[in-house]
């Protein structure tokens, strides 16, 4: 932590606590008073006792759970890369003021403190305890739910945990409602085998379940590979080495580079012939996104591929 950091929040904090009700609200919220609500996660329950009106989103795409329901947050930090607001192009159109930009992995609190938040969120996250404890002396902190691994929070949760902070249940049972039936729809894939692998820094790895890329193949049909899941300890991706690529077998493979063009993938002849290497970075961010708005774009996107590479 930043040196003089205790000093420094604690002005800030004095700061928020004086404004008053009178600014403007940056979450896109209206003010209005309404009953406190409890949020349970995996640090315990969190009260928020009026809705919020200046919301941090911090977890892996928790400002897209804000965005698609109604709430635009006033700083974000912006896990994938995107530049801009921080967010991917199946959310353009919902900010009319782009946040400010937040660190992801390591967490700027001055920089979170000066926003004067009075909500933030965290909800998929490397669970670190310490982080959630400073956040939380700056403003109510909803972190994961109960019994997930690190960034394994799916995009039903985030969902549930975003829509009750924000006081917006019924929005966010009806984004559930809808991306489940979405789901319904292209399930088409029962009985085939998957294994979703990313080439990075000249190395192989897979996912596993937990991940929302593998959950995603998941819920339209597929059965991860199980030699593949067996490899994992608690974590959402495991390497696999140069020897082992047979493991990348699969009735269908999907692929991607990770900060890096297709064309090392496409060369290599240890790749399975038939996997399908997404090169469409828009698509990938959204495989990846593990949001309710990436991931209805992902569906839309990438199963009539999956249907073609299967002949189906």
């Amino acid at each position: 932590m930043k040196r003089g950091f205790v000093v420094v929040l604690s002005a800030l904090l004095l700061a928020a606590c004086g404004g008053g009700g009178g600014g403007e609200s940056g979450s896109g919220q209206s003010a209005e008073q309404g009953a406190a609500v409890t949020v349970d996660t995996r640090f315990g329950p969190v009260t928020i006792d009026e809705p919020p009106t200046r919301v941090v989103a911090l977890g892996w795409s928790d400002a897209e759970a804000a965005l698609a329901l109604g709430v635009r947050p006033v700083g974000a930090s912006d896990w994938l890369g995107f530049g801009g607001n921080g967010v991917g192009p199946w959310a353009d159109g919902l900010y009319e003021e782009a946040p400010k930009p937040l660190g992801t992995t390591e967490v700027d609190y001055e920089a979170v403190a000066a926003l004067q938040p009075d909500l933030i969120l965290n909800t998929r996250s490397d669970n670190d305890e310490k982080k959630h404890e400073t956040l939380s002396r700056i403003a109510p902190t909803i972190g994961a739910p109960k019994d997930v691994i690190p960034y394994g929070t799916t995009w039903k949760q985030q969902v549930e945990l975003v829509a009750k902070a924000l006081g917006k249940v019924p929005e966010g049972e009806k984004i559930i409602k809808d991306l489940d039936a979405k789901f319904a729809e292209n399930k088409k894939f029962d009985g085939r085998s998957t294994v979703v692998g990313a080439f990075f820094d000249g190395k192989f790895g897979a996912y596993v379940s937990g991940d929302s890329r593998t959950d995603f193949m998941k819920a339209v049909g597929f059965t991860p590979r199980a030699e593949v899941e067996a490899l994992a300890s608690g974590t959402f991706y495991v390497d696999i080495s140069a020897e082992r690529l047979d493991l990348l077998n699969a009735d269908l493979t999907v692929l991607f580079p990770i900060g890096g063009d297709a064309s090392a993938l496409r060369a290599n002849p240890l790749v399975p012939p038939n996997a399908l290497v997404l090169d469409d970075e828009d698509l990938v961010n959204a495989f990846s996104s593990g949001s309710a708005l990436g991931t209805a774009y992902a569906l839309d996107k990438a199963v009539p591929l999956f249907a073609q590479k299967l002949g189906l």
